[in-house]
């Protein structure tokens, strides 16, 4: 298999690769052992540091301590120990007590969870940090919180105490059904080795009953410096003065004269497949999985990279056929696809997984087994291969393009990866396993399909793929280009805006962010919100059902061939109130984006029977795993309470599917994206005008006009959602049938934000909200330590998008518990908002808040994507008049004003104002707990009665994927 096609071959032509050359290579040469471009040393006492100087983003660094400690380590009686230190790292130390680290980093802008955040795989355990370095003593901070993970962790009884409920809150999170699927595949790959019993997350009998010496025993024996790695990436502008802050923090620290040695643990090999049929009923739907076991690979020589290129290559090729199979008439799955991942130090494995209807495992593990046995028998086809390797050289271009704009977490991360070494294991095996909501497939029935495919095989029985005829360009005619009508500079944005021959307006503004990316996105007013009820839930399936037909003029398994070496992603959505198409392209793409956008203005889809009864199927599983899911009568209870029982907001049923009409929902979606003159195209990115600029007139200014306007609606007109917040305090407990327990908690007030302010006020809650999600995560886990994580959101969209009127909305509080304690833990939260609007904030934690949200615009005014949204929602703003750079610098200027003004007393002014105060007279509670008894059930509802009367939640909860294809770095984060 050539990984690169001769210079003058047709695949070098066709993609026009800019820096990818043919050149001579030593298989044989090995690679240096030491990391490339970066300070690499170890200190005396055996800590070893990789400093790299890298600008993106500015002013920030990446750091990490990495640790050769992980779960497999643990003895019977420690099991869970090695993530529990983990969590003690950021409650107490030496130096910090009562999770003052925590503190502190959010004080200079890192968030904790988004910028302080650790994981504990079964080898080893990183911490990282994200933080400022625009002054001088942050980075030195940064580091000696590092060092006190090193050596100075705190575990002491009452630091346990403390966090035990965060970690056993963790555990239970993980105890829903994709949990209990990941672990008991896990123990079925591991069997046989000490990993098949040590999942990071332990033991509930150890979580809840260690004791404080047994935890300080495993930190104490196997936390040393030998075993760890500084990692510090950032915007430097001297990596030896970084270096020198290392070895100040670290320096002095010393390790056990004679640590030791890290074990290894091998995985057996086993002569025949293993099998397992796993039946869970609350399971996403149905799912095979096989995995081969095989010995970690070592990139050591050139030729060992050219191996992993041309696996991925392999793996590429197979999942093109896995995706245009599962888009055939009766596919055998919905969707199937391969990849290759390191599972444990001395393993990996190539995993395929599919998802298939329901009692359809059989079927779907025999078309599996089948393309791989193809595969051996006649390989790949040679546009196959052209296609895959294309794509291959794309991806490779792109990276080398950006090489000195590679983010600094990114590259933290390989040198994360440079120090935790894999161990090899010999053995190559294969592990076979379906998941079903209800039982039908057998293990003898899963060795019949493995002895069929084998026969077939080696019988020769297997015909060759049958390539598609792949048309050789996008667009068969190009459009006659448009022109420009009116031109029009916003320096305060650095964009230009057009409009076209056709009526489309374009926003472009060219960065230097990323020398590879372009992002652009189209939007009109006019959406689902504007329907009857009768068309509702036909039109809302348009999206789908012409995108399975394909929206831009070819099949989208044609279409996927053809855009092989490309990097181009252009999508398309209906939504409440607009229409919206984006994409993502890199500058030499740009032209086959446009194109792809042409094709979706011209094209007329038109429902097949066949693409229709595919979509309709997967609908109505999704729609059946919903039912099976705990989590479904929690979140439509929530919608129905906050929204009454509107079809906007009503859960989709099966018997709603079955009243599709797919020609409606096709007409509906032509109709959607037939008129340039309504839509609004923004675009960021490396874009060079005088290149640029013909191909938007050709392809975006050549999107013929309508004889006649369709959906030209007017903003101020359009329909609001339903939204009516009630009056009254409710609480109520909506009771599902699960296998294990779990709690879920959400606690919601109505938003009221005013027309005359409402620039100031919109900031201002999103302030607002930080404020809340920082205090009730101190309250409840730093505190009381009885949750693992809480939210806030806000949620403002049952309003119409008009330039007048106030908006309404409400600000929800969620996080999860133990069953047992929800209700105290409500009014815990309870009691801190009242607080919060009584006595008002502290100084700290109002600067704490300024700066995580400075950090995170700083950040955001270097990615293309913030300005992509920015200029968008500048467009969008109910203050937008017709000139985009006034609207933008009235929302900078709101949240200018903002910043400067919020102090203590503002804060709780704010939280008076925009909510109800104080908020114990008017909010609810919907708490989802396990079903109950029925004694315990009737008694539960004659108390609850006695309470309240009503229920409501806001936002639904998102379901779980069947199993996620690379699930293997199995960790938990803090």
């Amino acid at each position: 298999m050539d990984l690169l096609p001769t210079e003058n071959s047709p695949i070098a032509k066709k993609h026009g690769f800019r820096s990818l050359k043919l050149v001579n290579v030593d298989f044989d040469q090995e690679f240096q052992r030491e990391p490339f471009g970066v300070d690499y040393g170890r200190l005396d006492n055996g800590l070893v540091y990789y400093v790299r100087s890298n600008s993106k983003p500015r002013m920030r660094a990446a750091l990490a301590l990495a640790v050769k400690v992980g779960s497999v380590l643990e003895e019977e009686d420690e099991r869970g120990v090695a993530h529990i230190v983990e969590h003690l790292a950021f409650s107490a130390t030496k130096r910090y007590t009562n999770h003052d680290i925590v503190k502190f980093l959010e004080s200079i802008g890192a968030e904790f969870g988004a910028c302080q955040n650790a994981v504990t795989s079964a080898d080893e355990t990183v911490y990282e940090l994200f933080v400022p370095v625009d002054k001088p003593e942050l980075l030195s901070q940064a580091i000696s919180v590092l060092a006190e993970f090193s050596t100075e962790i705190r575990v002491s009884k009452e630091d346990l105490e403390k966090e035990r409920g965060a970690v056993m809150e963790e555990y239970r999170g993980n105890r829903n059904a994709s949990g209990r699927m990941q672990d008991a595949h896990w123990a079925l790959m591991m069997e046989g080795s000490r990993y098949a019993e040590r999942l990071p997350i332990g033991l509930e009998k150890v979580i809840r009953t260690v004791s404080s010496e047994t935890v300080k025993r495993f930190y104490q024996k196997w936390y040393h410096l030998h075993n760890m790695a500084v990692i510090a990436v950032g915007d430097f502008s001297d990596t030896q003065t970084v270096v020198e802050l290392i070895k100040t923090h670290f320096g002095e620290k010393k390790s056990a004269p004679d640590p030791p040695i890290i074990p290894l643990f091998p995985v057996p090999s086993h002569e025949e497949p293993r099998f397992s049929c796993f039946v869970e009923s609350e399971a996403a739907g149905s799912a095979v999985m096989i995995s081969y076991k095989m010995p970690a690979d070592e990139l050591k020589t050139v030729k060992d990279y050219r191996d992993m290129l041309a696996e991925s290559m392999f793996l590429h090729a197979l999942n093109q056929r896995f995706f245009k199979i599962s888009r055939r008439k009766n596919p055998p799955y919905f969707s199937c696809s391969a990849a290759a991942d390191a599972l444990v130090h001395p393993l990996k494995a190539y995993i395929m997984s599919s998802s298939c209807k329901e009692k359809g495992t059989l079927e779907a593990l025999e078309s599996m087994l089948i393309e791989v046995a193809r595969v051996r028998l006649h390989g790949f086809s040679e546009r196959e291969i052209s296609v895959v390797r294309a794509l291959l050289m794309s991806e490779i271009e792109s990276a080398y393009l950006e090489r000195d704009q590679m983010q600094s977490t990114s590259l933290r991360d390989e040198y994360i990866q440079h120090f935790i070494n894999d161990e090899p294991v010999i053995g190559i095996d294969c592990v076979l396993k379906t998941i079903e909501p209800r039982a039908s497939a057998t293990i003898d029935g899963l060795k019949n399909v493995v002895l069929k495919i084998n026969n077939l095989e080696k019988e020769g029985n297997i015909s060759p793929w049958d390539d598609e005829h792949i048309p050789e360009e996008i667009v068969n005619i190009k459009p006659n280009p448009g022109y420009i009508v009116e031109q029009i500079e916003y320096s305060n944005i650095g964009a230009t805006e057009l409009t076209l021959s056709n009526g489309m307006r374009i926003c472009y503004k060219c960065t230097d962010f990323f020398d590879d990316q372009v992002l652009f996105t189209g939007f009109s007013y006019g959406g689902l919100s504007e329907l009857p009820e009768s068309e509702y839930f036909s039109c809302s399936m348009g999206s789908t059902i012409a995108g399975e037909i394909g929206v831009f003029g070819h099949r989208p398994s044609v279409l996927m061939d053809m855009l092989a070496g490309k990097r181009v992603e252009v999508g398309t959505k209906l939504g409440a109130y607009m229409r919206t198409f984006s994409g993502d392209c890199s500058p030499s793409d740009l032209e086959t984006a446009l194109q792809l956008v042409y094709q979706l203005f011209t094209t007329n889809v038109t429902p097949g029977e066949e693409e229709v009864k595919i979509v309709m199927q997967m609908a109505e599983e999704a729609v059946r795993a919903q039912e099976r899911d705990p989590y479904t009568a929690f979140a439509n209870r929530v919608k129905e309470l906050n929204y009454g029982n509107s079809h906007f907001f009503r859960p989709i049923r099966i018997s709603d599917l079955r009243k599709v009409d797919p020609v409606k929902a096709c007409q509906y979606f032509n109709s959607c994206f037939k008129d340039p003159s309504t839509f609004t195209v923004v675009i960021t990115g490396n874009i060079d005008p005088t290149i640029a600029l013909p191909l938007i007139l050709q392809y975006l200014g050549g999107i013929p006009k309508s004889p006649e306007p369709i959906f030209h609606y007017n903003r101020d007109d359009l329909k609001g959602l339903p939204f009516k917040f009630p009056t009254s305090i409710i609480r109520e407990v909506v009771r599902s049938p699960m296998v294990e327990a779990q709690c879920s908690v959400q606690l919601c007030f109505p938003v009221e934000l005013k027309n005359g302010t409402m620039v100031e006020e919109i900031h201002c809650v999103g302030f607002l909200s930080k404020l809340l999600e920082t205090k009730i995560l101190q309250v409840l886990r730093f505190k009381h330590g009885q949750i693992y994580s809480a939210g806030v959101s806000v949620f403002l969209g049952g309003n119409k998008p008009s330039r007048t009127g106030d908006v309404r909305g409400d600000i929800s509080i969620n996080f999860s518990c133990d069953p047992e304690i929800s209700s105290k833990l409500v009014d815990l939260a309870l009691d801190e908002v009242v607080r919060l609007q009584e006595e008002g904030p502290s100084d700290q934690d109002v600067s704490s808040v300024l700066e995580i949200e400075q950090r995170a615009h700083e950040n955001g005014m270097q990615e293309n994507y913030y300005w992509l949204e920015r200029i968008l929602r500048s467009y969008q703003s109910r203050i937008y008049s017709g000139d985009v750079g006034t609207s933008f610098k009235i929302q900078d200027e709101g949240r200018t004003r903002v910043r400067e003004s919020l102090t203590p007393a503002t804060a709780q002014s704010a939280l008076q104002r925009v909510m109800p105060y104080p908020c114990k007279n008017q909010y609810t509670v919907v708490i989802l707990m396990p079903q109950a008894s029925r004694f315990n059930l009737l008694r539960s509802l004659s108390q609850l009665t006695a309470r309240s009367r009503d229920a409501k939640i806001l936002a639904g909860i998102a379901g779980f994927t069947v199993l996620a294809t690379c699930l293997w770095r199995y960790s938990r984060k803090s």
